[in-house]
């Protein structure tokens, strides 16, 4: 398993570093934001499973030609006291820092979870005695606030939408329905657990590029799907104008005692600002800028070729690590 774990370490190191620099400043997602979601997230699985597990293979390499071989000899020495000279100290280094680093992704999801569920049900109470049923669209609750405010709050069957008055005073009818549909998308499509696990992973390992940059792009991707969505029954002009209003009571806030990571906000989805890998302000207003742009200039689909070699390369991504990992010998 030699050449397997410096394989891995390369792989990881480029997923890190300079493939997320270079889809980031790619202009292609805008065109295809689903094939780009799905890139995003090949890169953020395939690059932790690299990183995990080319210090597991380079741990277990002197007992076993692959990870599960390797496991069960670790086994034996673990629970069958044979002996463990053939490990040496980098070795058990190795094995003792993917067990960590492990433990400490899936500590930092579990976290994130339980925060977000907190946040959300203290939402929901204040929700229960601040808001009340829309009259004019089913599951929708309507806050009292001059703002123009729309956002979206995740939970099964509890799931809602948000607007305040003063949105619905501000916006004409097509333009509530296209944030109406806008929102609904979110849910539906369910961009909270997309939103949820890519900032679980920023604020586990804050100081790779490739966390701040997979969470913007994703914050910023999600929303164009929504807008899409919104665009099978609205016309440009009218989704444009109701962003535009929406990103004007963007800065007052989203509502009495909201918490940004329990919602996605029709201006904005962010992950809560108080947490590591929040996107702040100034990454809203990147957003919306975005979303106009691509709205005022759009651009050709991105061809069907050029998707199919993208989904190619996501398939490629999780499959290799995952061979080298269990196929005995693949590269010596």
């Amino acid at each position: 398993m030699f050449w397997t774990s410096y394989f891995l370490a390369v792989l990881a190191i480029a997923l890190a570093w300079p493939v997320p620099i270079l889809l980031s400043r790619a202009q292609w997602p805008a065109r295809s934001p689903s094939t780009a979601m799905l890139l995003w997230q090949a890169i953020a699985l395939a690059g932790g499973l690299s990183m995990i597990g080319a210090m597991l293979v380079y741990g277990l390499e002197p007992i076993g030609d692959n990870l599960i071989a390797g496991l069960r000899g670790l086994a034996g020495m673990v629970f069958r006291n044979e002996p463990t000279t053939e490990l040496g100290f980098w070795h058990i280094f190795a094995l003792s820092a993917a067990a960590l680093l492990s433990a400490h992704l899936v500590f930092t999801l579990l976290l994130t979870y339980y925060k977000i569920q907190r946040q959300r049900r203290r939402h929901r109470e204040l929700l229960a005695l601040l808001a009340s049923p829309s009259a004019e669209a089913a599951r929708t609750m309507v806050i009292s606030h001059d703002s123009p405010v729309a956002y979206c709050l995740p939970g099964g069957a509890r799931s809602v939408t948000v607007l305040s008055d003063g949105l619905m005073a501000a916006l004409e009818p097509g333009e509530l329905r296209a944030v109406l549909s806008h929102e609904n998308a979110h849910l539906s499509q369910r961009h909270h657990l997309l939103l949820w696990a890519f900032a679980a992973w920023r604020q586990a390992l804050p100081w790779l590029p490739t966390t701040r940059l997979a969470q913007e792009a994703v914050n910023s991707l999600i929303e164009m799907l929504a807008d899409d969505v919104a665009l099978k029954t609205e016309s440009k002009a009218t989704l444009i104008k109701a962003i535009a209003i929406v990103a004007s009571g963007s800065a007052t806030g989203t509502g009495p005692g909201a918490a940004p990571a329990a919602r996605m906000a029709f201006g904005s989805s962010e992950a809560d600002s108080a947490q590591p890998g929040a996107t702040g302000g100034a990454g809203a207003m990147v957003t919306t800028a975005t979303r106009v742009s691509r709205l005022l200039s759009p651009q050709p689909p991105l061809q069907q070729g050029l998707r199919y070699a993208v989904l190619a390369a996501c398939i490629l991504l999780l499959a290799a690590p995952t061979a080298l990992l269990i196929v005995p010998g693949l590269l010596g």
